[in-house]
């Protein structure tokens, strides 16, 4: 066996090992993604702005599953293994690219697919519900109030109500003034005065980007042992090697 073989097959090995650390690192991205976003499921109204995030988690259970079939083929010198081994990398690569481009559509409409559904839940809070929940933990854990400001409060349900005397819920309040905070819109200074839309917005957008990266980042992976597996695929065909069997010591 030759100098270019033992480093074809050494390459190919590490890049089978390339996809189980690739897997694992993608199985985190779409769990943070997935983590991230449901946090603010009650907002989202186009519930596939998810596909990215699932086809992530797809992709590297089935990583983990190319880096055995990877490592099996290279060891064993199949050429059928080589071959399922540069289908199912080409699978995935495209893939990849597929979850880049939702990724990057489903990016540009986070902004237009949070507007009404965050406007109909801060309408409809009384405290109690488990949308009021999620209100109240967007703006505490975000620092805002209202949607677009804490003024978006007047004429709500909640504000409305005569026991609670024109006032916001407490979540709005500062949390370094949480004590002397009461809610009332005539007390801004203990409030936040931040809407929480641009805040949700620019979250999910920071996730998504961070996503894409990661997603290209391992596309360009893919894209490179696509390329290891046709040298070591050609070099066989060229040379003409076999695996050496203990039969041929006999």
């Amino acid at each position: 066996m030759d100098f270019g073989v033992i480093a074809s097959k050494t390459v190919l090995l590490l890049i089978s090992l390339i996809f189980w650390g690739a897997g694992a690192g993608l199985a985190y991205v779409g769990g943070y993604v997935l983590n991230s976003y449901k946090a603010y499921d009650p907002f989202l109204q186009d519930k596939y702005a998810l596909l990215p995030a699932l086809i992530i988690i797809c992709v590297a259970v089935v990583m983990f599953i190319i880096g055995l079939v990877g490592c099996c083929a290279t060891i064993r010198e199949s050429k059928v293994g080589l071959g399922v081994f540069l289908v199912i990398i080409l699978a995935i690569f495209i893939a990849e690219v597929a979850a880049f481009v939702l990724g990057f559509i489903y990016r540009e409409k986070v902004k237009t697919d949070l507007r009404e559904p965050m406007l109909q839940a801060f309408q409809a809070y009384d405290g109690k519900t488990d949308d009021s929940h999620v209100v109240d933990y967007l703006q505490q854990e975000l620092q805002c109030c209202g949607v677009q400001n804490y003024t978006d409060w007047i004429g709500s349900r909640w504000f409305n109500s005569t026991s609670k005397n024109n006032s916001v819920p407490l979540s709005c309040c500062k949390q370094d003034l949480r004590q002397n905070c009461t809610g009332l819109l005539s007390e801004p200074k203990f409030l936040n005065t931040q809407g929480c839309e641009g805040k949700v917005e620019s979250a999910l957008q920071s996730v998504l980007s961070y996503a894409m990266v990661v997603i290209l980042a391992f596309a360009i992976v893919k894209f490179f042992g696509m390329f290891s597996v046709c040298v070591l695929a050609c070099k066989r065909n060229d040379n003409g090697y076999q695996p050496f069997h203990s039969s041929e010591f006999a």
